[in-house]
């Protein structure tokens, strides 16, 4: 396979990756600031929120590297090897991880939304939650499929 085929794919991923980064860097430490002047006889409010947040942007670019590999794998015409189930299952794993981090932190962003009108954390982070999950999902039936074509190729290589 033409190595320019996922040059399209590769270049998506990367720019997913820069969004989510100037998030982390000037909008998190509003919103934990926020978190902490709505509840100032809650002390570590902004700690949990920021801890909360920054969880979640580890599994996230984490899977976007698993993404970037799976993508070299194709490149290299490895597509149907274990390389490609296992980056698949960390996807997975990761996308997992990210619902379950906020969906440990939909308290704080429940407390939050009662601080401003209209109460714009609560969808947010049913958006996240619901996204993550999809992406799980998704990830673990191309796993699934990728296995049972491992398997099939493997028999049909044996026959001959």
């Amino acid at each position: 396979m033409k190595r320019g085929t996922t040059l399209f794919l590769k270049m998506a991923d990367i720019l997913i990756g820069i969004p989510v980064l100037a998030f982390c860097i000037f909008l998190v430490p509003r919103i934990g600031n926020f978190a902490g002047e709505s509840y100032p006889d809650i002390a570590y409010m902004k700690s949990l929120v920021l801890i909360d947040m920054y969880a979640a942007a580890i599994p996230f670019y984490f899977a976007l590297y698993q993404a970037f590999k799976l993508l070299n794998y194709i490149d290299q015409n490895q597509a149907f090897s274990e390389l490609s189930v296992k980056a698949l299952k960390n996807i997975k794993v990761c996308a997992i991880t990210i619902s379950t981090v906020y969906l440990l932190g939909m308290p704080l962003y429940y407390l939050m939304a009662q601080k401003v009108d209209p109460p714009s954390f609560m969808p947010i982070g049913l958006v996240i939650i619901f996204s993550s999950m999809v992406i799980a999902v998704f990830a673990a039936v191309l796993q699934r499929l990728l296995q049972e074509a491992i398997k099939i190729k493997s028999e049909s290589d044996l026959t001959i």
